[in-house]
């Protein structure tokens, strides 16, 4: 079995990319079946993976090819893209569920996002027994990270870091107006944060009303009518946006107008959706500061030297779930060798004792009983070094021999198995 591994993230690609490339719910129902086979998309604000298992080997550049015909980006070059295989594909995916490849090291959510996009695949009938038990050991490895290291000890947060960032930018952060728009977890989790930390009023709008009411509530905050949008800004001292849009909520014209209705004071925004919310263009307007997904990796990495120390014993517990799998996954692919070679020396034993009795009617029940017994203790012993060697570390290598010199590939013969020894 073949396990394939084809992604985009935050290392190889900047988030104008790689927005261009995620997955909503419903667009990873409608692609995995695309895939042609067993296959796990897992799509998230800085990674698009698909994990693909098959008996032959699997070219990288189709699967691109799809990925890009998916997402109508046929322009993106190959460079973007990874390919990993084998140990190596597994060996990430047990690194991602860890925490240890995410742009906020230990982040606590992507264990959630590795479940879900087994549970999507579960769904939709596109996993396998392979993939399936790659993506348990997966979230085991996950939860053992977080409970056994302290990996995600001392938060970082792309909120934690939205609180790093506006005090950078805007300094005391008491009596400060935040505008929360169209506020998925994050956008929510960035808002608390902020009030928590002297933001005294919190408006919050949404493109549903009635979503934005809900909100406010949730938030404690003011709700504000999306059409408004540019007034809230203009009231506004941080403005937090992280909706699941396709396209950008909030353009240069938006910002303009509000920019000229602030009395020369400054606006942070903060666009941590991906796709994005806020138009690149508004960097250009004065005394705006934009910081979207990346532009937060510089602030993360100053905050995350206490994480880094725990990074050796997160990789050990990475081997230990690579070696775990590998060893299921080996001895998987050489149980229907070990069942077939069991079932003919069986149904040899079982042949050549019915004719030996039949040709010994004087003995006794028991006699008979004793000689059963030999000869399942023989045939035991005969083939536990051969099985033994096909459950090793290089037992895949035996398979064709054992296949052969047993011919569990063969028709049985006419005669059936009471011909040996004649």
């Amino acid at each position: 079995m073949h396990i394939t591994l084809v992604g985009i993230n935050h290392t190889t690609a900047p988030v104008a990319v790689r927005e261009r490339f995620t997955f909503s719910p419903e667009e990873v129902a409608v692609a995995l079946p695309r895939f042609g086979g067993a296959a796990i998309l897992l799509s998230t604000c800085n990674r698009t993976e698909v994990y693909l298992a098959s008996h032959h080997p699997i070219a990288a550049g189709s699967v691109i090819a799809l990925v890009r015909e998916l997402k109508d980006a046929p322009d993106v070059p190959d460079e973007v893209f990874y390919h990993l295989g084998e140990q190596d594909a597994v060996r990430h995916l047990f690194r991602v569920a860890a925490g240890v490849e995410s742009m906020v090291l230990g982040e606590a959510e992507i264990l959630g996002q590795v479940r879900g996009a087994f549970s999507a695949a579960t769904a939709a009938g596109t996993h396998n027994a392979v993939l399936s038990q790659l993506f348990h050991e997966a979230i085991r490895v996950g939860r053992r990270a977080r409970s056994e290291t302290g990996i995600g000890r001392n938060a970082v947060s792309v909120s934690s870091t939205a609180v790093a960032l506006a005090r950078k930018v805007l300094g005391d952060l008491s009596q400060r107006t935040v505008l929360v728009v169209s506020a998925g977890e994050t956008g929510k989790l960035t808002a608390r944060n902020l009030a928590r930390n002297g933001a005294s009023r919190l408006l919050v709008t949404n493109r549903r009303p009635e979503r934005a009411r809900m909100l406010a509530t949730e938030l404690d905050g003011e709700p504000v009518a999306f059409e408004r949008l540019s007034v809230a800004m203009a009231d506004a001292d941080i403005v937090i946006s992280s909706s699941a849009a396709t396209e950008f909520l909030i353009g240069r014209e938006e910002v303009t107008q509000a920019v000229a209705n602030r009395n020369g004071r400054p606006l942070l925004m903060i666009d941590i959706a991906v796709p994005r919310d806020i138009d690149p263009a508004v960097r250009e307007v004065p005394r705006v500061h934009l910081y979207d997904i990346d532009d937060l990796q510089a602030v993360v990495e100053e905050n995350i030297n206490s994480r880094r120390q725990e990074l050796d014993k997160v990789e050990q517990l990475v081997d230990e779930g690579v070696e775990h799998f590998s060893t299921w996954l080996r001895e998987r692919g050489v149980v229907p060798t070990v069942a077939a070679l069991r079932e003919r020396a069986d149904s040899l034993r079982a042949a050549e004792l019915t004719r030996t009795l039949r040709r010994a009617p004087e003995l006794s029940a028991e006699q008979q009983s004793a000689v059963e017994a030999m000869s399942n203790a023989l045939v035991k012993k005969l083939l536990h070094d051969p099985i033994a060697r096909l459950k090793g570390a290089d037992g895949e290598r035996y398979v064709g021999t054992l296949r052969e010199l047993f011919a569990l590939d063969d028709e049985p013969s006419a005669n059936g198995a009471e011909s040996v020894g004649e």
